[in-house]
């Protein structure tokens, strides 16, 4: 259903317009998620194009559908774009997953960003954190602050539903995506990031959204076994006899054996509370 932005909306957007003027030229880290987007199109608004860069970092943690969106986004608005490849998955230290995953990978997107805008004379590299984003676990900020990248977002306060709002506002069609943080969240800490996971949780989802799965989602990684959470109403509509069966065929395809459907439904960080008691129930073809 459409979102209206509220006045205080539409001030801190003006302040924002603001905040990119006062800097003069902007390199944005762009995943083609709700906030980048957004900030895209503001800043390409604000400043024209020769001040703004948008810069995708590619690799095996990030989703193809998320890189199309990006593309999509760029194409129809003329946000001027460069694509960069990223390696933080042969980073040891990012590969062993640890609770931290999320800051050797920003170090590693950022190290090669910031060097592009001092190439390109772009005054400042800005990232797509909002006011809500720092509530969670997020270790990937700290890499951001010690890289000098700016996050106006955050320090005008837009939370995430002003955000969309704001989007809708403008027709950027991202307004009503669902957060999709990079593929690696989908695997436990500890449980080492490879290609092959990612590609495996990658395919699951994209088979999941091929038969009509929407909103919220996620395919959780325990070796041969997939946990699948989805939004409320989507848990509801998939439980049929056909539904069950028809996910567990999506899921398998992408080279998991068993297939469990998290009955407590999509909860962003889920990962982050090992301690919580699993209420699962496990799939099979009917």
């Amino acid at each position: 259903m459409p979102i209206h932005a509220t006045t205080a909306a539409t001030e801190k957007e003006l302040a924002l317009v603001g905040w990119l003027k006062t800097n003069g030229s902007v390199l944005i880290g762009f995943s083609g998620g709700v906030d980048s987007a957004y900030l895209a199109c503001v800043a390409l608004e604000a400043l024209g194009p020769e001040h703004v860069l948008a810069v995708i970092g590619r690799s095996a943690s990030y989703p193809m559908e998320q890189w199309t969106r990006a593309r999509e986004v760029a194409e129809r608005f003329g946000v001027p774009v460069l694509e960069l490849d990223t390696d933080e998955i042969n980073d040891p230290r990012y590969a062993a997953n640890p609770s931290n995953r999320c800051y050797f990978c920003k170090t590693e997107l950022w190290s090669r960003l910031v060097p592009v805008a001092r190439e390109r004379g772009l005054a400042v590299v800005v990232d797509g954190t909002n006011a809500d984003d720092v509530l969670g676990h997020r270790p990937g900020k700290g890499a951001a602050v010690e890289q000098g990248v700016k996050s106006p977002l955050l320090e005008l306060g837009f939370t995430k539903e002003e955000i969309r709002a704001l989007s809708h506002e403008r027709d950027i069609p991202t307004w009503s995506q669902p957060s999709s943080p990079c593929l690696a969240s989908r695997i436990p800490y500890g449980t080492e990031v490879t290609p092959l996971r990612l590609g495996k949780i990658e395919a699951a989802e994209r088979a999941l959204r091929a038969i009509g799965v929407a909103g919220d989602l996620r395919v959780r990684y325990y070796e041969s076994m997939a946990r699948v959470e989805m939004s409320a109403s989507e848990l509801e509509r998939w439980r049929t006899a056909d539904g069950r069966a028809a996910v567990h065929a999506a899921v398998t395809s992408g080279g998991f054996e068993t297939v469990e459907l998290d009955l407590r439904g999509f909860r962003s960080g889920s990962l982050n509370r090992p301690n919580e008691q699993p209420l699962v129930e496990s799939l099979g073809a009917r």
